[in-house]
C-alpha cells in the first residue's frame, strides 16, 4: 500500500511537469459544457499587476468635491506630492465620459493610460470599480464591529494574489481559471493546451483536473535535441531517460511522461504563429513617459506570445483558452509617482498592442472572441505614505475586448476621502464588488453554464448579483 501511494504521488508530479492532465477531464459534465458543441472559438487573460496597483492614481474621480478631497490626501505640504496632474489641453488626467451618469461625477485615466483611454471611448474597454475579494457584502459596521465573514489574511501580498485567483489564501491548488478550463476543456481535442500562463506558476489557470502549459515569456522553451549524439562521439545519455522499460512501472511511466512532454513541446511549437515577418509582428518598443527612453516591454511580449498561440488554435483543436500573463512592480511603498507612471505606460502599450494584434489576427479579426481583464493584489491606501501608498483592498479594474460593452464604468464607484462607507483606514476601500461576481461574469460570456458557476466561485451564493453585465 505504501508503495501504490507513493507512486500516485509521483506520478501526479510528473504528470504537472508534461503539462497534461492525471485523469479524464470531467466526463460527466461534458454534455454540459457548451463549448464541447461550440464552432467559435473564446480567449480569456488575466494580467495579473503583481504588488498591489494602486487604483487612485489609475482611475481618478475629477468632479470638484473628489478632485479637491484627492489632492487635499495626496498633495499636502510635509510629504512629496504623488497626486497626478489636472487634465487640460496639453495633457495630465485623460479625461474619460461613461455611458451611465454617476449623479453627476467626472472620470478620468492616468496621464499614461492614453492608449486604453481610446480603446475606452470607441466601446471595446470599460472599467469596473471598487473590486476586491469578498466572501460575502461587507458593510462598514460589520468590518469594524469584527462581525464580518472577511477573507483570510487581507492586506498579505501572497495572500490575496491567491485569494484573487482561487478564492483561498497561500497554499491553494486550483484558481477559478483552472476550474473554468476544467469545464470547457471537453471542447478542446487537445486539452493539454487549455490552460496557459506566459508568466511564473500561477494558481490561477491551475484547475481540479487540467494542469497550466507553462510556455517562457517569448514563446516555447525550447529542449536540447536528443537525436544523434553527445559531443559527436556518444549516443546522447537523456536519451536513455526516456527509453521504455520492461522491468519498472515507475520508470515507464516516467518514460512515458517525458516523451509525451517533448511531443507536446513539438506539437505547439509546430502551431503557434511566427514571431515577426510572416506571422505576429512584435510591439513597437515602450516609450517611458518619464524619460522618453525606448526599451522592450515584457508584458508586450508575453501577450505576442498569447497571439501566437491564439493564431495556432485549429492546429491545437482548441475552442476555449485561458491564459495567463503579468506584470511585476506595483508594490510602490516609494517613488510612486515616477514608479506607477511607467507601469501605467507599459500597461496601456502592452493592452493597445494586443487589440491591434487581436483585431488582424492572421488577416482575423479576433476582438469578439479574446476578452482580456487586469487584476491584482489589492489596491492602495488613498493616504500617502511620504512618498508612496501602502497596502488597501478594494481596487478599480479593465476588461478589454471586441465582446465588452464598453465606454461605461460599472459599479459605485465610491466617495474619495476618508471616514465614509467603503473607507477601512487610510482611504483603504471596502470592496463593493467581490471577484466572484467578477469572475462570474466573464465565465458566462465564456461559456461556463449557469449551475456550475457556485463550484467555480465559492462565495458567489452570498451575491444577489451573480452578472455584472459588463459582457456582450
Amino acid at each position: 500500500m505504501e508503495l501504490n501511494s507513493s507512486r500516485r504521488r509521483f506520478l501526479g508530479s510528473a504528470l504537472s511537469l508534461a503539462g497534461g492532465s492525471a485523469m479524464p477531464l470531467l466526463a460527466g459534465l461534458g454534455a454540459s459544457a457548451n463549448a464541447n458543441a461550440a464552432s467559435d472559438y473564446k480567449a480569456l487573460v488575466c494580467v495579473f499587476m503583481n504588488g498591489g496597483n494602486d487604483a487612485y492614481n489609475t482611475v481618478l474621480a475629477t468632479d470638484p468635491d473628489s478632485w479637491s478631497q484627492y489632492q487635499r490626501y495626496r498633495s499636502t505640504s510635509n510629504t512629496a506630492s504623488i497626486s497626478l496632474p489636472a487634465a487640460t489641453s496639453n495633457g495630465g488626467v485623460q479625461r474619460i465620459y461613461p455611458t451611465t451618469i454617476q449623479n453627476g461625477r467626472n472620470f478620468g485615466l492616468h496621464p499614461a493610460l492614453g492608449p486604453l483611454r481610446l480603446m475606452f471611448d470607441v466601446g471595446r474597454a470599460a472599467v469596473v470599480a471598487n473590486v476586491g475579494t469578498l466572501v460575502q457584502p461587507t458593510s462598514i459596521a460589520e468590518y469594524r464591529n469584527g462581525t464580518a465573514l472577511l477573507p483570510r489574511e487581507l492586506f498579505s501580498h501572497n495572500d490575496q494574489q491567491s485569494v484573487w485567483q482561487s478564492s483561498q489564501p497561500e497554499g491553494a491548488s486550483y484558481g477559478w481559471g483552472g476550474r473554468i478550463g476544467d469545464l470547457v476543456a471537453a471542447g478542446n481535442s487537445k486539452n493539454t493546451f487549455t490552460c496557459i500562463s506566459t508568466a511564473e506558476n500561477a494558481v490561477f489557470v491551475s484547475g481540479r483536473t487540467m494542469t497550466q502549459y507553462q510556455l517562457s515569456p517569448a514563446g516555447v522553451p525550447s529542449v536540447l535535441s536528443m537525436n544523434g549524439t553527445l559531443f559527436g562521439a556518444h549516443n546522447h545519455p537523456l536519451a536513455a531517460v526516456i527509453a521504455p522499460s520492461s522491468r519498472n512501472l515507475i520508470e515507464n511511466e516516467y518514460s512515458a511522461v517525458t516523451r509525451r512532454a517533448l511531443e507536446t513541446q513539438s506539437v505547439l511549437a509546430a502551431a503557434m504563429a511566427a514571431d515577426g515577418a510572416g506571422g505576429i509582428p512584435a510591439p513597437s518598443l515602450y516609450i517611458s513617459p518619464i524619460t522618453g527612453a525606448r526599451s522592450v516591454n515584457p508584458l508586450a511580449v508575453q501577450l505576442q506570445t498569447v497571439a501566437r498561440v491564439i493564431a495556432g488554435r485549429r492546429t491545437l483543436g482548441v475552442k476555449r483558452q485561458v491564459f495567463y500573463v503579468s506584470l511585476s512592480g506595483f508594490d510602490t511603498h516609494a517613488n510612486q509617482k515616477t514608479r506607477h507612471s511607467e507601469l501605467m505606460g507599459k500597461l496601456a502599450h502592452a493592452l493597445a498592442y494586443f487589440d491591434q494584434i487581436t483585431g488582424n489576427l492572421m488577416g482575423v479579426n479576433m476582438r469578439e472572441q479574446v476578452t482580456a481583464f487586469t487584476a491584482s493584489d489589492f489596491g492602495r491606501t488613498l493616504v500617502s505614505n511620504g512618498d508612496g501608498t501602502d497596502h488597501g483592498w478594494g481596487g478599480h479594474h479593465f476588461v478589454v475586448g471586441g465582446a465588452v460593452r464598453g465606454h461605461d464604468v460599472y459599479g459605485y464607484f465610491p466617495q474619495i476621502g476618508l471616514q465614509h462607507g467603503q473607507d477601512v483606514g487610510n482611504g483603504a476601500l471596502l470592496p463593493n464588488i467581490s471577484v466572484d461576481q467578477y469572475g462570474a461574469t466573464l465565465a458566462r460570456w465564456f461559456g461556463v453554464p449557469p449551475g456550475h458557476l457556485d463550484d467555480v466561485f465559492p462565495n458567489l451564493k452570498n451575491f444577489s448579483t451573480r452578472n455584472l453585465g459588463f459582457m456582450g
